[in-house]
């Protein structure tokens, strides 16, 4: 390659680089909230209108981590999609009397019910009705994380493979705001009400947590979600390594302190 092919080939490589590159703005106060914290994690605040984002540990956002139960909103998607249930209000899950982790899942529900109390029996049942081949093509069409499923369909969110970014939550999730998946806009409207969290006067946030504990050497939490404010959709995520149940609250805590600092909440 002569000395002008050598220039061309490196001005395309800076370009492609820009091009991919992340719009991506640290900020120190967000900083600052996690260092008073004393914990390790990324949150990360996206606007879909000119695909920027902001937040801190762009490193860390872009890492991928199992979903665990924030895959809850996606597995409701699939399973309205796949008319494995019919709506939100169908009671698809019969308590059987087994021994559950919670008080809360030893009951019959639907998914409005189920994703409130983040009901995994309820969630596995699911997978298993939606079943390996109908999800590995939902997840393809999502283009959710790494989209390896392994062999077990009700354990990927949880034990993996799957893994999704917080880049990759938050954008997907800017979608589902708006209404702009591949599902109909009445299966992502019923998802939308049943990840309803707070309507405040000025903002409406919607979200679900999940914590990953299994298979996996350091535990994290994940709150993900977005608000809708002024016309506008702004969709965030947030993971941070947790080991302790004690410490769940700050998922939610720290993102809300965080949304606050930039004016969103």
């Amino acid at each position: 390659m002569n000395k002008k092919g050598f220039y061309i080939l490196n001005i395309f490589l800076v370009l492609s680089l820009k091009i991919f590159a992340l719009n991506f703005i640290e900020n120190k106060e967000i900083e600052n909230i996690f260092k008073k914290n004393n914990v390790k994690g990324t949150f990360v605040l996206y606007n879909p209108e000119d695909q920027s984002f902001i937040g801190y540990n762009e490193k860390r956002a872009t890492e991928g981590f199992y979903p665990a139960s924030t895959f809850k909103i996606y597995n409701s998607l699939i399973a309205l999609d796949a008319k494995v249930v019919q709506n939100v209000d169908e009671i698809f899950y019969k308590y059987n009397g087994e021994k559950v982790f919670l008080k809360s899942w030893a009951q019959d529900s639907n998914l409005r019910y189920a994703i409130k109390v983040s009901q995994v029996p309820a969630y596995k049942l699911l997978a298993k009705k939606i079943g390996m081949k109908k999800m590995q093509e939902e997840i393809d069409r999502l283009d959710f994380g790494n989209k390896k499923l392994g062999t077990e369909i009700d354990q990927f969110w949880l034990r993996g493979p799957l893994k999704i970014s917080a880049i990759e939550q938050s954008k997907i999730l800017a979608k589902l705001a708006k209404k702009e998946l591949p599902y109909s806009d009445n299966i992502q409207q019923q998802v939308k009400d049943i990840t309803l969290l707070e309507n405040n006067q000025n903002w409406i946030l919607y979200g679900k947590t999940g914590w990953a504990t299994s298979n996996i050497d350091i535990p994290v939490g994940w709150f993900v979600g977005w608000i809708e404010k002024d016309n506008s959709i702004y969709s965030f995520a947030i993971n941070l390594e947790m080991k302790d149940s004690k410490e769940l609250p700050k998922r939610e805590e720290i993102a809300k302190e965080s949304l606050r600092v930039l004016g969103i909440i």
